[in-house]
């Protein structure tokens, strides 16, 4: 794709992640974790807000009755933008001190699906959770190394998740009335080339957007069989993490990180930790919001 990336927000964020477009206010939230800020852009005037959580936070999703919903470090939480107060919800992970929570998302029916992973050498000792509009807690599985990416097929009847680590895209059958998920299988093997998946969308023909952590690239896939489509090129290493936004639902935003790049480093990629975004042929489909 040949459309020029334009960088929108030059943040220098340690782990910029969890873009996610908000339809009805027309702007998009994000996040820098490891610096506890979640960020409200707005294309229309070019501002970035940040607002202090006071706790690592890995994604961010809308509300349906209002507000924001956070898997923050302590767990899942509810955030107020008027009076910026965070609401502890449920904490499924008390009891390991060393995981935080990372990325996620909402499925079709309004649950917040969200994973954890450990802060020094993450192996295997993170979970994906499902917080369902109850608000109980739910462990859908473990031996997670880093939790990322996370999209529900448009017919709502596959979930596709991202371990970093197993750079791969696993596919689930998904059952939207309840949210259990079954037969576990490979959907892509990612290339070592291109760098380790990391967070991902979906676009309305069906087609998976992989950002890639080290290959300094996002990817555009056909899940159904495993083929890479097209390359859109960053002019940063570290890229976390993409999602579809604008009125048309057709800029692709993309998240990027400037934690562990040492001098050099940053020096030939001084942008690293910045929001982009590019122009695509593609649309988008809307995100889902909790539904609790």
């Amino acid at each position: 794709m040949e459309s020029a990336v334009e960088l929108l927000v030059d943040q220098h964020a340690l782990v910029g992640e969890g873009p996610l477009w908000d339809e009805e206010q027309q702007v998009l939230y994000w996040v820098d974790i490891l610096s506890s800020k979640l960020f409200i852009y707005d294309p229309a005037s070019g501002e970035n807000r940040a607002i202090d959580v006071g706790q690592h936070v890995g994604t961010v999703v809308t509300r349906a009755s209002g507000g924001l919903m956070l898997a923050v470090r302590a767990g899942f939480a509810a955030f107020d933008l008027e009076t910026q107060e965070l609401t502890l919800i449920a904490n499924p992970e008390a009891d390991i001190s060393g995981n935080r929570f990372n990325d996620g998302k909402c499925d079709p029916a309004g649950r917040f699906w969200a994973g954890t992973m450990a802060y020094e050498n993450p192996k295997d000792s993170g979970s994906l959770y499902r917080l369902d509009t109850d608000l109980s807690v739910h462990r859908m599985f473990g031996g997670v190394a880093i939790s990322n990416g996370i999209v529900w097929s448009l017919d709502h009847t596959t979930m596709y998740y991202i371990d970093t680590l197993r750079k791969n895209v696993r596919a689930f059958d998904y059952d939207n009335d309840t949210g259990a998920i079954a037969n576990e299988r490979v959907a892509i093997d990612v290339p070592e080339e291109i760098g380790m998946p990391d967070g991902m969308a979906i676009d309305s023909e069906g087609m998976l957007w992989v950002a890639h952590y080290g290959g300094s690239c996002v990817s555009r896939w056909n899940p159904n069989p495993a083929e890479l489509l097209e390359k859109i090129d960053l002019p940063v290493t570290q890229v976390t993490a993409c999602a579809f936004g604008g009125p048309n639902l057709d800029t692709l935003f993309i998240t990027s990180a400037a934690q562990e790049l040492d001098a050099e480093a940053l020096a030939q990629q001084p942008l690293a930790g910045g929001l982009f975004a590019v122009k695509t042929p593609y649309q988008g489909v809307p995100s889902f919001r909790f539904g609790g």
